[in-house]
This record gives C-alpha cells, sequence and structure tokens, in this order.
C-alpha cells in the first residue's frame, strides 16, 4: 500500500495550551480580511500588457458594443454560520496548532501563511459538520435566468458507476521520462507540474523548476501516485535543506503539507460518519461564492510556486482559483460519491454564479493564448497547461462528458465571443466579462495554414469549423510558428474527433472511445511540449481549441445535476 508523509515535526511538551481554535464563522470573516489585506492590486506593467492587447485586437477591426457580465469579488461577500465541529475536530485543530505554533517559531516568515491554514482548517470542519447534519432545507422554486450563459447550459448526461473508471490518480505513464532520475515519480501528475514551471522559466532560472523535494504538499495529495518513494528519507531531506538554506517557499511546503493532511483526515473522518450509518450526507455543500474561494485558498496558494513579489498579485491568485474551478468540472461527479466537501459545481450557490465561473474559466484561457499575458508574471502558464495536461490525459470531462449529439450554431454565440480577460478582481473588487462580435485573422500564418490544409483533405466535414478557429485563436496569439506535425497528431484525435463525434449519431461509446484515445496520444505526444522552441507555441494552440474554441466541449461539462448514482468511493 502506498506510505502517508509525515512531517515529523517534533512536539514540545513545554509548549502552553493553545488558545481555543477560532470559531467556523468567525474564522471566515477573519481570513477573508487577512486576504484582502495581503492581495496587491494589478501593477503598471500588468495594465501596460493589457493594453497593448486590446490595441492589437483592436486593430483587426472596430470595437463593437457587447454585453457586460459582472461578477463579485468573493472575499467581500458575507459569510455564513457554520456549525461548531464536534469533539474530534476541535481535537485535530488543537494538533494544528501546536505544529503550526512550532513551524511559525522556527520560520517567522511564514506567520501569515500558518493562520491562513489555521482559520482555513476551522472553516473546514464547521463546514463539514453543517454538511452532515443541518436538516435539508426545502428549495426555493428556480428562477429561469434568462442571460446569455444560464440560456446555453447543457442538460445533464445520464451517468453510472462505471462511468468513471477513467478517474485514476496516477493517469498514463508518459512516453518520455520528465523525470529520468526518479522513477516513482513518472506519472503525468508530477510530468504536468515540472512542465508548468519550465514554461514558466524558459528565460530565466528563479530555482523553481525542479524543487520538487521541497513540495511536501504532492506527496500528501497523491499518496496513491507514489508506491515507492522513501517519506523518511523525503521528509529528513527537506529539513535538513531547511535547516542548511532557508528558503521560505520550503517553510511554506510545510505549513502546505499540514492542510493537506488536516483536509484529508477531517474528509476521511465524516466519510467514515456516513458510511457507518451515524449522519447521511447529502451530495451537495454548504459553501457559498466566498467560503469556496476561501476554502481554496490555501489548496491553491502553493500548488504552483510563484516569486514572493507575485505570490499574492491579484492576477495569480485569480488563475489559481479558477484553475481549481476547471478542476472541479473534471471531477464533480465522483466528488458527488466520494463525498468531496469542496467540489464548486455541488457547491449551494446559484446557477448563474456557477456559469459565471465557467465562463471566466474560459475567458482567461483565451488570454492566456495572448503573447501580453506572458510579459509581467512568472506563473502565467497555469491556466493553459491545465487545461492542455488535462486534455491529454485521459482525465479531463472535455471528451468524456463533452460530445453532444449535434453542433450548436456558431452565429452568436456567447461563448465564441467572449472577449479574452485576466479575471483578476474574481476575488477582490469584482470582475465584468464581455460578450461582443470576436475579432478574427484575415490570413492564416504558414503553419496554421498547413494545420487548416491536413484537416481539409482528411476531415472535410470539420474543417470549416476548424479552419474558422485557427483564424480565431491567431487573432487572439498572432501567427502561430509551433510544431505542425505534433499539433495536428494531437487534434485529429482530440479536437476533430470529438467534433466528427458530435456530427454523428449520438453514442456514449464513441465519446469514450475519444477519452480514452487522448490520453494515449498524450502519452505519445506530450514531451513535444517540452520543446524550448515549440512547446509555448503548440501548447497556446491546444489549450484554445480544447477550451476556447467552438463547440466548447469544456462548457459542456458544466451541465452537472446530483443524481442516484451509488457505489464506492472511487479514487476520492
Amino acid at each position: 500500500m502506498p506510505q502517508d508523509v509525515t512531517l515529523d515535526v517534533p512536539v514540545s511538551k513545554d509548549l502552553e495550551q493553545p488558545d481555543a481554535p477560532p470559531q467556523p464563522s468567525e474564522a471566515g470573516t477573519a481570513l477573508a480580511r487577512l486576504l484582502l489585506e495581503r492581495v496587491k492590486g494589478s501593477t503598471e506593467q500588468y495594465r501596460i500588457s493589457q493594453n497593448a492587447a486590446r490595441q492589437r485586437l483592436d486593430a483587426l477591426g472596430p470595437r463593437h458594443a457587447g454585453t457586460t457580465l459582472q461578477v463579485e469579488g468573493a472575499f467581500r461577500l458575507a459569510q455564513p454560520a457554520f456549525l461548531l465541529p464536534d469533539q474530534e475536530g476541535h481535537a485535530r485543530l488543537r494538533r494544528l496548532d501546536t505544529d503550526l505554533r512550532l513551524i511559525e517559531a522556527a520560520f517567522p516568515q511564514v506567520r501569515t501563511d500558518a493562520e491562513i491554514c489555521r482559520l482555513t482548517c476551522a472553516m473546514l470542519e464547521g463546514a463539514w459538520r453543517s454538511r452532515a447534519l443541518t436538516p435539508p432545507h426545502e428549495e426555493e422554486p428556480a428562477v429561469a435566468c434568462a442571460c446569455p450563459l444560464c440560456r446555453r447550459l447543457p442538460a445533464p448526461p445520464a451517468r453510472t458507476l462505471g462511468d468513471y473508471g477513467w478517474r485514476q490518480s496516477a493517469g498514463r505513464p508518459l512516453a518520455v521520462k520528465t523525470w529520468p532520475h526518479r522513477r516513482e515519480l513518472d506519472s503525468v501528475l508530477t510530468g504536468g507540474w515540472s512542465w508548468t514551471r519550465q514554461l514558466n522559466d524558459l528565460e530565466q532560472d528563479l530555482g523553481h523548476r525542479r524543487r520538487f523535494e521541497d513540495d511536501i504538499l504532492v506527496f500528501h495529495e497523491y499518496k496513491r501516485v507514489i508506491d515507492t518513494i522513501d517519506t523518511a528519507r523525503l521528509t529528513q531531506h527537506v529539513e535538513d535543506r531547511l535547516a542548511e538554506n532557508f528558503s521560505t517557499n520550503s517553510a511554506r511546503a510545510l505549513v502546505s503539507g499540514l492542510f493537506a493532511a488536516h483536509k484529508r483526515t477531517v474528509d476521511e473522518y465524516w466519510l467514515r460518519q456516513h458510511a457507518s450509518g451515524r449522519v447521511t450526507l447529502p451530495q451537495g455543500n454548504p459553501l457559498g461564492q466566498s467560503t469556496y474561494s476561501l476554502l481554496q485558498m490555501l489548496d491553491c496558494l502553493f500548488w504552483h510556486v510563484a516569486p514572493d513579489t507575485e505570490l499574492w498579485q491579484e492576477e495569480n491568485l485569480a488563475s489559481l482559483l479558477l484553475c481549481r474551478v476547471i478542476d472541479d468540472m473534471t471531477d464533480v461527479r465522483a466528488d458527488s460519491l466520494t463525498g468531496e466537501i469542496s467540489n464548486f459545481w455541488l457547491a449551494a450557490m446559484p446557477t448563474h454564479t456557477k456559469a459565471l465561473y465557467a465562463a471566466c474559466a474560459i475567458a482567461l484561457v483565451k488570454y492566456g493564448c495572448m503573447p501580453e499575458a506572458h510579459e509581467p508574471m512568472w506563473n502565467t502558464w497555469l491556466m493553459t497547461t491545465t487545461i492542455t495536461w488535462m486534455g491529454l490525459t485521459g482525465r479531463h470531462a472535455l471528451w468524456f462528458d463533452g460530445i453532444t449529439q449535434g453542433l450548436p450554431p456558431a452565429e452568436a454565440c456567447p461563448l465564441c465571443d467572449l472577449q479574452p480577460d485576466s479575471c483578476s478582481g474574481i476575488l477582490t473588487d469584482g470582475t465584468s466579462l464581455t460578450i461582443a462580435p470576436r475579432p478574427t485573422a484575415p490570413s492564416l500564418s504558414a503553419r496554421a495554414a498547413e494545420l487548416s490544409a491536413r484537416c481539409r483533405d482528411r476531415y472535410p466535414r470539420a474543417w470549416p469549423l476548424f479552419d474558422s478557429e485557427l483564424h480565431a485563436f491567431e487573432a487572439l496569439h498572432g501567427p502561430w510558428y509551433g510544431n505542425v506535425d505534433s499539433a495536428w497528431e494531437i487534434l485529429r484525435r482530440t479536437y476533430v474527433a470529438a467534433v466528427e463525434a458530435s456530427k454523428a449519431d449520438a453514442s456514449p461509446a464513441r465519446a469514450r472511445e475519444v477519452q480514452v484515445d487522448s490520453g494515449v496520444v498524450g502519452s505519445e505526444q506530450f514531451h513535444t511540449l517540452h520543446d524550448a522552441r515549440t512547446g509555448r507555441e503548440d501548447t497556446a494552440l491546444l489549450a484554445y481549441m480544447f477550451a476556447g474554441a467552438h463547440p466548447h466541449f469544456l462548457w459542456n461539462a458544466t451541465g452537472y445535476r446530483p443524481s442516484g448514482v451509488e457505489g464506492d468511493w472511487l479514487d476520492g
């Protein structure tokens, strides 16, 4: 069986008794206030880059008036009242506080991180107990929303337990090893992790490319992947490095590891209560827009290490949150079985809010395809690599749930016309999405034209749509200089195959074929995305085609409704 990682933080018997843990509701309010104090607004460099991108798009044609949709700043919304933790929950919080005090004493630089961990875990405990014990309330009659997004929400497909065999932590092994010197880390999970860091850091080495030894969170979160790792040696290695060569991010990894361990413990505690019949957990959760965002912050902040100067940058936090929303699109139905507390799509918030967040994710993918998006900050490839990587592992709902019978019309499509946006204020002052006629490039570059020609020759039914999306992509990105052969091999077996399947009669088996083959082609071609000359180009194109291009297979993953599917915990 895989081993859990222990931090082996010594517990001193001479420590004073910790204060009473914060109450869940007060913890949420305090956490929101703390994060608002830490968040840094857009820098002048970021604003300059955004304006340059806008001017480049405007040069392709006159700007048209459009529809604007407002998204409220999550941290400024009111916090709900949660029940107090039970006796076991209080004991868990006391143990956590003891360990956090030791880390704070040794590494004062991470006191803020430790306080975020303390408050987040208190809120998590209250949310779980409220979910388990609050009597079910009568739902208010749903009011049909007339906004352009809600009008296009897809109908949820029927699913059975057998539909979730694809949800495996390890994914498919990579054909070319990302970590040739460590066999136990050879999986798509750590492969995607290091790939994002390398794309961020091609020009200069900030020391974050292969710092996986410091990321204790990796080993807590992915305990089912790592079967052979020597956890004791690894933990000792991290502690020795901290003593010899202090790194703030290494100390943060200790805090993140504590949080991951606490979260897994409380999750499994309530799932055992449910399995034993002591409580009955509903498929939904009591989280609102603000509590969801707050609960995810510590989980997100250190998944992809950013330099200290950018860690709290508004744009960085927005990309972290929206990447988690996309992850939840993938896992929503399985999470309703496993009992996961923090899935966005199971949260008790209006459907309109969920539709706005899904649209924000698509707008951010489009923004990440623009070269101007990558100049001001180090950690800017996160959303584009997330979409590409998940689409190439067979884990993403892009192909699994995204193939519907018939294609919706592309004319006057609000999702096609969704303008690129960094969504930087989604946590603080709010942001706005704009729907307006999208610009298109008047002609394709030589390499994009070659992709179009291959599609025209082999898949004439899909070619008009494929060609028009290439024109829309090059309007955002500029001329494309990627690897034609590998990009075409991936696209023909993912996006083009899914479009072809959509044009035929409805067939869950055909959807599964595309989904499985996306993992196969990922295994075969993933290494090409590491090429320093073309990797960024290919990643941008694949991210756009997987998430932003018509017929919006990512958007189709938003069709979810709790159902009577029952079974084991799967891989949750």
